[in-house]
């Protein structure tokens, strides 16, 4: 089942199930019903406590719709609209949200917090299985090819800084064209490792790179924000960091987290090597005065 049909498939199911319970809901839940279907894109974003006083009604009363509609709680209804609309948002409804859920908070406040939740979440979710099977494929990769585009190039670039410091055999891929990418995957095979990273709104090329790769038996791993993402169809490996909105900017710290995990993890594989590769690296940066060096007093 592709990405849309299974957000549109939990878009029906959520609808479906006010709709079946309609009759059965009191004054203030048909009020809070009411909302999520026509704002179910502001909706996602609020806390019970907003949602309530914004529609008028107690907090209590939001928990208790969710519980009826059959979810767990409050937080779980949450994150089926979130989930379901995450992808469809555009920058101009990002920072409309944004700016809703922000009010008067301070920024800097509301935005590291938000991130440090993010980090928090998932340390707790991450599957400690696919982590340890993603770093034993690249260990053992005859070639690790990285590819990710608009905001997550930066993270790519980060991950194949430090991948080319422990490894020869790094190819960055980079996204001109579409053709282009084929180029440079174009021998990909079933000794090599594909890393493919992206959060909403899904990169298109990132997922055809990612298909190729499969297709010609390469070891997949994505990097992305949760098991209904669309890399997860092609990948052998998933890893799932929390990502944001912060505005219309992604807010990419926690996949960061992980891809600093990720690097430590491979170079704990390769101590040896490593420490090699470093002391010939600093003599060559002393020698061509790389680094500023600050003399003692």
């Amino acid at each position: 089942m592709n990405q849309r049909r299974r957000q549109g498939t939990a878009m029906n199911d959520l609808m479906n199930r006010i709709q079946c319970n309609l009759t059965e809901f009191s004054k203030g839940q048909r009020l809070i019903a009411r909302y999520i279907t026509e704002h179910y894109d502001k909706a996602a974003f609020m806390t019970a406590s907003r949602l309530g006083a914004t529609v008028g009604v107690s907090e209590s009363t939001v928990v208790r719709f969710a519980t009826e509609l059959g979810y767990d709680g409050y937080p779980h209804l949450q994150k089926t609209l979130q989930e379901m609309i995450r992808n469809r948002l555009t920058a101009v409804q990002r920072m409309e949200v944004t700016n809703d859920r922000m009010g008067n908070r301070d920024v800097l406040q509301a935005v590291l917090s938000a991130d440090v939740e993010k980090i928090r979440m998932t340390l707790d979710e991450m599957d400690r299985d696919a982590f340890h099977n993603a770093v034993e494929s690249i260990s053992k990769a005859r070639r690790i090819y990285i590819l990710g585009v608009r905001s997550s190039s930066a993270l790519a670039n980060f991950l194949g800084f430090y991948f080319s410091l422990i490894f020869d055999n790094v190819q960055m891929v980079y996204t001109n064209t579409v053709s282009e990418i084929f180029e440079q995957i174009l021998r990909i095979g079933k000794e090599d490792v594909f890393i493919g990273i992206s959060f909403p709104r899904y990169s298109k090329r990132t997922l055809s790179a990612m298909k190729y790769s499969k297709d010609q038996g390469a070891n997949v791993i994505a990097l992305t924000d949760s098991m209904l993402s669309p890399l997860t169809r092609y990948a052998d490996h998933v890893l799932i960091a929390k990502s944001d909105m912060a505005s219309f900017v992604d807010s990419l710290v926690a996949p960061l987290s992980v891809i600093n995990a990720l690097i430590v993890a491979v170079g704990m594989n390769r101590q040896q090597e490593i420490e090699g590769t470093f002391i010939k690296l600093e003599s060559i940066w002393d020698e061509y005065q790389v680094y500023e060096k600050l003399e003692d007093e």
